[in-house]
């Protein structure tokens, strides 16, 4: 017989995966703390934080309408000063807007015929150099209602939001106003 003994076996080490095994509670623990449950309707709920460009039409637009209605003048007046000092008119009576002076008139007309939505008015006492139109739909265009107060001032990180806005108050005033008129006549 020899003297030589058998070879040990290794016996392996549980370290490394008792060690992994305890990294992975602590990564599922350390999620679970930092996770907030959002119940659907919540203030916390990304969806009603959304901008919504209708609910915000409908919003705006009755303030708006009360802005216009206090700071409207009278348009034939207005007309002559507008012919006589464009710039002093604006100065007076406008609000600036990224495309030109808004000017909030009121007047009294006759509706001509409509070409797409939109009549030519005959207006006692309007100088012929000024032509004075309404548009009345089916769509409403333009940016007038956004800019005429001069304070509309949305997020820049969303730059689409300001057309849409704009497009919102539109046919919120579109839906309060002009809907009841009938253009059938």
């Amino acid at each position: 017989m020899s003297s030589e003994s058998a070879p040990k076996v290794r016996q392996t080490s549980h370290r490394g995966s008792l060690l992994a095994l305890a990294l992975g509670v602590a990564v599922v623990a350390a999620m679970a703390l930092d996770t907030t449950v959002v119940h659907i309707g919540s203030d916390n709920d990304v969806r009603q934080q959304a901008f919504a460009p209708d609910s915000y039409g409908d919003k705006e637009f009755p303030r708006i309408q009360a802005f216009i209605v206090e700071k409207a003048v009278d348009g034939v007046a207005v007309a002559a000063e507008v012919l006589a000092d464009k710039a002093a008119a604006a100065k007076k009576y406008g609000t600036m807007s990224t495309t030109g002076t808004i000017m909030m008139v009121k007047l009294v007309g006759v509706a001509g015929s409509a070409k797409s939505g939109v009549y030519d008015l005959a207006v006692d006492g309007m100088p012929p150099e000024i032509k004075v139109r309404l548009q009345t739909g089916p769509a409403i265009n333009g940016t007038d209602l956004r800019d005429a107060p001069g304070d509309i001032a949305l997020a820049c990180s969303e730059p689409d939001r300001i057309p849409d806005a704009g497009s919102a108050i539109n046919r919120a005033m579109k839906k309060a106003v002009l809907d009841s008129i009938d253009t059938a006549c």
